[in-house]
C-alpha cells in the first residue's frame, strides 16, 4: 500500500505521521479498526493539553518510573496501538526495569497477537508473554478477552504499566493488589481515576520521557522511593484538569480559539 507524503512544513505534520503509522500497522494486524477510533479520542483531549508534556504528567512519569524500578516484578502490558506507536521505547523501557512484556487484547485473536510479538521481537524484545495459550490465567471480575493473562507476567505482578488502556481491567487490577500506572490523555477517564499512577500524556512523547528519567533514576532507590512517597495521584489528576481549564479559559479570552501554535509554550 502506497501511504500519503506528508510535507514538512504542514502544521500537522507529526500528527498525521502517526495516523499513517497507525494505518500501516492496522494493514498488517497489528492495530484493531476501533484503534484507531480510540486514538482520534485521545488526539482530541492532546488539543486540549497543548500537545505537550506538563507539569503534572513530569511528575507522574518519574513516579511510575519510581514505582517500575522498586517493584519486585513489574510488567509492561502491550496492545497493537502502543507497540505500534512506541514499540522501540517500550523494549528499552522493559530493559531497564527488568520487566516482563506481555501482549494484552480486548480484540484478541492469535493472528494480532503473532503479529505484534512479531513487531515487539524486530524492535528488540527476546521474550513476550500472553500469546496464545500463554494466556492461560485469568483476571477476576472481568468478562473481555482481557481478563486473559500469562501466569508468568501480569497474574503475578506486582507493579502493571498498563498504557491506552481499559477501565475495566485497570480497575480490577487494582482492586486484586496490583499498582495500575496507566498513560492516558483523558484526565476524566475511569482508566485515569482508577488507575494507581496516570500520565496524561501522548503515549509518543511520555514514552521516551519514561525511559529517559528510569535511566537516570535506576541506581537511586532512595530518591524512587521518596517521589512515590509524596507523590498523589487525585491530586496531579486535578492538576491536569485545572490547566486544561486554565489553558481553555486563556484561548476563550484571545477570542482566537483556533491558532493553537502560538500559546503553546506559555503555559
Amino acid at each position: 500500500m502506497t501511504y500519503i507524503n506528508i510535507p514538512l512544513e504542514h502544521p500537522r505534520a507529526e500528527s498525521l505521521r502517526i495516523r499513517e503509522k497507525l494505518l500501516e500497522h492496522y494493514n498488517e494486524g497489528v492495530v484493531a479498526t476501533a484503534g484507531l477510533i480510540a486514538h482520534g479520542r485521545g488526539e482530541a483531549f492532546d488539543y486540549l493539553l497543548g500537545e505537550k508534556t506538563t507539569k503534572p504528567a513530569l511528575n507522574a512519569i518519574e513516579a511510575a518510573t519510581s514505582a517500575l524500578l522498586t517493584a519486585k516484578k513489574p510488567v509492561i502490558s502491550v496492545n497493537g496501538n502502543t507497540v505500534a506507536l512506541v514499540g522501540k521505547e517500550i523494549v528499552r523501557l522493559a530493559q531497564v526495569t527488568k520487566a516482563e512484556i506481555e501482549v494484552n487484547l480486548f480484540y484478541r485473536s492469535l493472528k494480532r497477537e503473532l503479529a505484534i510479538k512479531e513487531l515487539l521481537e524486530k524492535a528488540g524484545a527476546h521474550k513476550v508473554l500472553g500469546v496464545s495459550e500463554d494466556a492461560s490465567a485469568k483476571i477476576p471480575e472481568l468478562g473481555s478477552e482481557r481478563r486473559r493473562v500469562d501466569p508468568r507476567g501480569i497474574l503475578v505482578a506486582d507493579v502493571v504499566l498498563v498504557p491506552l488502556e481499559d477501565g475495566d481491567r485497570t480497575e480490577a487490577l487494582v482492586k486484586i493488589g496490583k499498582k495500575a500506572i496507566a498513560i492516558d490523555l483523558n484526565p476524566l477517564s475511569r482508566t485515569a481515576q482508577k488507575a494507581t499512577i496516570t500520565i496524561v500524556d501522548n503515549i509518543v512523547r511520555a514514552t521516551p520521557k519514561l525511559v529517559e528519567i528510569t535511566e537516570k533514576l535506576k541506581q537511586d532507590s532512595k530518591k524512587c522511593h521518596e517521589i512515590l512517597l509524596n507523590f498523589d495521584n487525585k491530586k496531579n489528576l486535578a492538576e491536569s484538569i485545572i490547566l486544561i481549564k486554565d489553558r481553555l479559559s486563556k484561548l476563550a479570552e484571545k477570542g482566537d480559539c483556533l491558532n493553537l501554535e502560538d500559546e503553546k509554550h506559555e503555559l
